[in-house]
């Protein structure tokens, strides 16, 4: 017996979905593609956005980098989360509220309102590409898997080509809030199809918490770390680098505080990264 097999249930090793698994496919792609998509159409409608709500263009950048921000904070939190509340249910959970969201970003009257939802935004399209790539993975045996990830890879591909395109065309011939608006019915379409057709493998299902213990230190090293880093590679060529106080101090907390998660998550029993799993630099060899 492989040694992958003895590490994991049965059930987990022989499961197969009760629908094709390109339909799962299918659903998961579409899902991606809105996610890419919607950080690359907003790059041209920028300052469409800053004549609209009466900000200068330097002040619109925010809105690209509230999203990644927020976006690239909740990611590596995404599979605590799943284990806590459940795959199925917290990639629904994160298609909800990327939906919500869109709608209220493409009502906001103020440029802090936009952002603010922007960062809502980002929150729930984090979530969404590890669960895809989770979904996709258990759902399709392993002689599959190269091609159901070839067409997520299609998808995340043809969104950051397709956006820029649309978008431009959007702004000029309508609205720049258009450009959230449209996200709206491939999104609910996912969610319907993600509620229908997707199941957690039972493997999942079994996973019980005794009690919930968050690791609020581990949050807190988190957010602050990855938000500075990711507002300092996003601001940095704007304001000079280390040139600027501002940059320096993001660089300063985002070391800072990265050094602190990676040694405090390393002892924590339940940490909300296991950093742990880097000491396997090689998979599992089947025999």
């Amino acid at each position: 017996m492989s040694s992958a097999a003895a590490t994991f249930p049965l059930e987990q090793v022989v499961w197969r979905p009760k629908v094709n698994p390109w339909l799962i496919g299918a659903t998961v792609s579409i899902a991606a593609f809105v996610v890419v998509l919607d950080t690359s159409v907003a790059n041209v409608a920028l300052p469409y956005i800053a004549g609209g709500l009466g900000a200068s263009y330097d002040d619109s950048t925010w809105v690209l980098t509230s999203y990644l921000a927020a976006n690239a904070i909740i990611l590596p939190m995404s599979g605590w989360l799943a284990e806590i509340i459940g795959r199925k249910q917290y990639f629904m959970l994160s298609l909800s509220i990327f939906t919500f969201s869109s709608l209220l970003c493409g009502l906001a009257p103020s440029l802090p309102v936009l952002l603010f939802f922007r960062a809502l935004q980002g929150i729930g399209g984090g979530g969404l590409q590890p669960m895809a790539q989770a979904i996709l993975n258990d759902s399709f045996p392993p002689e599959k898997r190269g091609v159901a990830f070839a067409l997520y890879g299609i998808s995340a591909v043809l969104a950051p080509t397709v956006g820029p395109m649309l978008g431009g065309w959007i702004t000029d011939n309508y609205s720049w809030r258009w450009i959230f608006f449209i996200t709206l019915p491939p999104v609910l379409l996912a969610l319907y199809l993600t509620y229908t057709l997707v199941e957690d493998p039972p493997f999942l299902r079994r996973i019980k918490r005794g009690g919930i213990r968050v690791d609020y230190m581990g949050i807190s090293m988190l957010a602050l770390g990855v938000g500075a880093l990711q507002v300092l590679l996003d601001k940095g060529q704007e304001d000079d680098w280390l040139g600027s106080h501002f940059i320096t101090t993001l660089a300063i907390t985002a070391a800072v505080c990265l050094i602190t998660l990676v040694i405090w998550e390393w002892f924590r029993k339940d940490p909300i990264v296991d950093v742990r799993m880097f000491k396997s630099l090689t998979s599992p060899r089947r025999t």
